[in-house]
Parts: structure tokens; C-alpha cells; sequence
């Protein structure tokens, strides 16, 4: 028979050190202090912030300046938020390009089909909402209640215009009081090219307040946004490159409004524009410059208050009136005969 072997129980102190986790390791795990679990992050450093280098609004594609140039942007408190890109004359010139290809199709278009679209830029604006009150905090200092509300009085001002695009005709339009045989119709059609100027202060409800009139009523635009707070403006693009808005009908840019100004007042291809945005002896350039081709040229009589509910002033502004004349088939009066 085989001889019995017993084992000697371990002491205690013995099983406690075999129980406790090396130096370096965490308890249930089988890592060491010098290994790296694989697809698992050890570094509990803050990320490293990215920053942003936003681009122009051109023909809905989201161009860099041809010149290549960007200027900082800084928040309330001097905090450097992001780059922006600083137009040229260039992309002025190409962003009139874009507007008048876009003209066409989009004042064609029935005013049903263009409430619809600025309704729905309406509805993507309330879905970033959020992100729209944080630009206005840290750019512009505005306390979070006050933000809130400018960014609610931007989606109503577009809801507000959406309703007006099919009212337009039946407002400024007539039938005209004629003495003879005739109809007379006096009917708005848009104008073209508007080169807008926005606001430099109230940098989104402002700049909403200048694109919607000018688009609901068949217009396409060259918008100029704040230098100064140009962040609402850019991020606005992003919200119109995802609505439905076709390429070309709202062009973006950023950057000095006098540089870029000298060129939209004298280009020929541009039909109107609103200088809401500039004022002194640059505003009273622009309009002369204007002159040269006979541009529509629009001017608040007063500073805005955009926060008041708008009238009719924008939506008239960048309105032609036609008129047309056509005979009756009514009998004549002089000869007694049909006509």
C-alpha cells in the first residue's frame, strides 16, 4: 500500500499575502502596474480642445476665402472662440455668381413651394436650438434667459414670413380702375440680386430679420454678417445647407463689410441693397456707389428694433410693381361694335 502524504496547512500571514493584489495592480484584475488593457484608455487627461476654423456660404457649398486669409474671434470676456474666415472681394464676386443662378429657379418657384422652405429653416433652427443660446452667451455676453429668447423671436420671425409668401400678391397687388375697355393689373415681382448688410450688434435675430423678407418674396441674397460676432451667422449656414433651401438663394460671408461693401454697391449684377448693417460715411459710399448702376438701395429711417413685431417696410423694399393692360372684349363705346 502506497504511503499517505498529507500537506501542511498554510499559515495565516501565508494566505493573506497570496490574497493580496500585487503593488501596482488593481484588485480583480490581472494587469499589472507596467501593462495596458487593450481597447481601454488609462490617461485621465481633459481632452484637447478643438478648434474650429468656420468657412464661407457660397452657392450652398461652404468654400474657404480665396484668399485664404481668417481673423479671430473672441467671446465677451476676451476668450478666443474660433476662427472665421475673411472674405474677398473674390468671393464677393463669386458669391453674386451663385445668387443669380439661383434667382431664376427660386423667384419661379410658387409661393406656397417658398413658404415651405423658409418654414422648414424655421423648424432646424428650433432643432439646435440649444446650440444657438451657447454661441450668444460666450459671444456676445448675453445672460442665458435673454439668449433664450432671441433665439425663440429668430424662429417666430421666420415663421412670420413663411405665412407671408403667398399673402404678397394679394396685398401689393391691385386690379386698377380704368376708363375704357381694359384690365388693368398691377401685380409685385422681386427684384433680383439683394447684397444685404446685417446688423453688427444684434448679430442673429437682426440677421434673420434681413434675410427672410428678402427670400420669401423671390429674392436671392448676399448677406455680409457681423465681423464682430460672426458666429450665429456661419452657424446659420449649417442650418440652411440642411433645409431645403437651394444652393445659391442665401449666400454667407464673413469678414470687413467696407471691404467688400465698395465692390456689391458697384457690381451690375446686383439689384438692391440693404444697409442696415453699416452707417456714417461708409453707409453714404455705398449709396453713392449704387447710383452708378441704379440699384434699389433700402435704409432704416431709424435703428431697428428687431425685438418689435416688423412691418411691411423690408417685404416693399425689394418689390417691382407690373402692370398690365389687356382689352376686355367689351363692346366699344364710340362705334357700337365689338371691340
Amino acid at each position: 500500500m502506497a504511503p499517505r502524504t498529507t500537506s501542511k496547512p498554510a499559515s495565516a500571514a501565508a494566505t493573506r499575502a497570496k490574497a493580496a493584489p500585487a503593488k501596482g495592480t488593481v484588485a480583480g484584475s490581472a494587469t499589472s502596474g507596467n501593462d495596458v488593457t487593450p481597447g481601454r484608455a488609462t490617461s485621465t487627461a481633459s481632452p484637447v480642445p478643438v478648434l474650429k476654423t468656420y468657412k464661407l456660404f457660397i452657392g450652398g457649398k461652404f468654400p474657404r476665402s480665396e484668399s485664404g486669409r481668417t481673423y479671430p474671434v473672441r467671446g465677451a470676456s476676451g476668450q478666443f472662440l474660433a476662427n472665421a474666415a475673411q472674405a474677398s472681394r473674390k468671393d464677393a464676386r463669386d458669391a453674386v455668381v451663385a445668387a443669380r443662378k439661383a434667382f431664376g429657379p427660386w423667384s419661379a418657384a410658387t409661393a406656397y413651394n417658398r413658404g415651405q422652405v423658409v418654414y422648414r429653416i424655421a423648424e432646424m433652427l428650433q432643432g439646435r436650438r440649444a446650440e444657438f443660446v451657447e454661441l450668444l452667451v460666450a459671444g456676445e455676453g448675453a445672460k442665458p434667459k435673454a439668449a433664450t429668447a432671441t433665439v425663440d423671436a429668430a424662429i417666430d420671425r421666420l415663421v412670420h414670413y413663411a405665412g407671408w409668401t403667398d399673402k404678397i400678391a394679394a396685398v401689393f397687388g391691385s386690379s386698377n380702375p380704368v376708363a375704357g375697355p381694359f384690365f388693368s393689373f398691377s401685380t409685385p415681382e422681386p427684384t433680383g440680386v439683394v447684397a444685404a448688410f446685417a446688423p453688427q450688434q444684434d448679430s442673429l435675430l437682426g440677421l434673420v430679420s434681413v434675410i427672410a423678407p428678402i427670400v420669401c418674396s423671390g429674392n436671392t441674397a448676399v448677406v455680409v454678417a457681423s465681423q464682430a460676432f460672426p458666429l450665429p451667422a456661419v452657424t446659420l449656414s449649417e442650418v440652411l445647407a440642411t433645409s431645403d433651401v437651394p444652393g445659391g438663394v442665401v449666400n454667407i460671408l464673413t469678414g470687413d463689410a467696407a471691404e467688400m461693401g465698395t465692390h456689391l454697391a458697384a457690381h451690375a449684377d446686383v439689384n438692391a441693397l440693404d444697409l442696415t448693417g453699416v452707417d456714417g460715411d461708409l453707409r453714404t459710399a455705398l449709396a453713392r456707389d449704387a447710383a452708378g448702376t441704379v440699384k434699389r438701395v433700402y435704409v432704416p429711417k431709424q435703428q431697428p428694433d428687431f425685438t418689435r413685431t416688423p412691418g411691411t417696410a423690408r417685404l416693399r423694399a425689394f418689390l417691382e410693381t407690373k402692370t398690365v393692360w389687356h382689352p376686355t372684349g367689351a363692346v366699344s363705346l364710340a362705334g357700337g361694335s365689338s371691340y
